[in-house]
């Protein structure tokens, strides 16, 4: 028997609201207030960035504030988007125990198979393309992610029916050797729309949301039914908003780098995502850590770990800093989209040895994946 989930549409709203509201689903499913459920949403134009990028590094922040675009940090993690009212917005937020689709990792990979099947519908050649991303010969359509909070899962996509890519490339900045990886001059490049590929025959907003649901309902074998919007989860949404998710103090919580001359600074970019770590010593001989902040793309669950990471290795002397990484994921359970311990203790050995001798920031670089134009 198919396993119900609720399906709400909650319309148009601006950045912060959406994710506030994001947030509230996954408390109001935790305590058992809500079903399983799906949501579609659509964006006031926006600017997001994920839950661990530094905001200034990530956004142009003159130019959104000149062109009316809102700002917004999203609660999951992954690369900066431009979202307006041409694109339209998919979450399902569910007990883990409902599906049991596996970690992170796995469960991306069969709600992006669901998802582009329901797109295949529509008579596009959608196809799943690790880690997070839905694509139509090899340009992309949809980008995703998602978080375990708990026993709750939380995924998210965005799927672009049009663009406006001048206010995409403008908004965002996005760094040129991702796009140099893929032989690519700008990242209009990078996706397409369904009105690029279907032209005439685009289908209504309703259309596509019918063919989403058909998607989910086949791949994962439930049974998707249209509900209305609790007054529960907008009472929920309107408190995080205004406690946390719509505040300046939550959306800049990561901003710029350290203003110390003498941080060190590294990237790795790996197939999980990109990594970029500062870190600041102390003491007589520079030998100790005085602090450490880790910024990037990926996706990691809880979100909070990062944080905790970062804390714990105040204070230790550079020589203990790789093994108390080790020791620290040894005793942490976490969730990551092909992302590894051994890439964070890559990232921050590799800004301490960049960086003996030269006293400066410097970096180091891997593999690049993706352009941040999706989640």
């Amino acid at each position: 028997m198919a396993t119900p989930f609720r399906v709400i549409d909650t319309g148009l709203r601006d950045g912060r609201a959406n994710i506030a509201f994001d947030q509230a689903l996954i408390e109001a499913r935790r305590e058992r207030l809500i079903g399983d459920t799906i949501r579609f949403l659509r964006f006031r134009p926006t600017a997001l960035i994920g839950r661990h990028q530094a905001l200034g590094r990530e956004i142009d922040l003159d130019y959104c504030r000149h062109n009316g675009i809102g700002v917004a940090r999203r609660i999951t993690g992954g690369g900066a988007i431009y979202f307006d009212e041409r694109q339209l917005g998919w979450e399902l937020v569910f007990d883990r125990r409902t599906l049991a689709l596996g970690d992170l990792s796995a469960t991306a990979a069969q709600l992006c198979e669901a998802a582009a099947e329901g797109l295949r519908r529509l008579g596009v050649d959608a196809r799943f393309r690790p880690r997070n991303d839905i694509e139509v010969e090899g340009r992309k359509l949809c980008g995703t992610g998602g978080l375990f909070d708990g026993d709750v899962l939380f995924y998210q996509g965005t799927l672009l029916i049009d663009i406006d890519s001048a206010a995409m490339v403008a908004a965002l900045r996005i760094p040129q050797a991702k796009l140099a990886k893929r032989g690519l001059d700008s990242a209009a490049q990078r996706v397409v729309t369904l009105k690029a590929l279907l032209g005439e025959r685009l289908p209504t907003l309703v259309e596509i949301q019918e063919a989403l649901l058909a998607g989910f309902a086949d791949r994962l074998g439930i049974a998707p039914s249209w509900d209305a919007v609790s007054e529960k989860e907008e009472a929920l949404a309107r408190r995080l908003h205004a406690e946390e998710i719509g505040t300046d103090e939550f959306v800049a919580e990561i901003d710029a780098a350290p203003d110390d001359p003498d941080a060190m600074r590294a990237t790795l970019a790996t197939s999980g995502g990109t990594v970029t770590v500062f870190v600041r010593l102390e003491g007589a001989a520079r030998d100790r850590v005085r602090d450490v902040l880790i910024t990037g793309d990926f996706f990691i669950a809880p979100p909070r770990v990062v944080y905790d990471l970062e804390a714990s290795l105040r204070g230790l002397r550079v020589t203990a800093m790789g093994a108390a990484v080790d020791s620290f994921f040894d005793r942490t359970c976490i969730d990551a989209l092909t992302l590894t311990p051994g890439d964070f203790r890559a990232a921050l050995e590799a800004a301490i040895r960049a960086g003996s001798g030269t006293g400066g920031a410097t970096g180091v670089h891997g593999p690049a994946e993706g352009v941040p134009a999706g989640r």
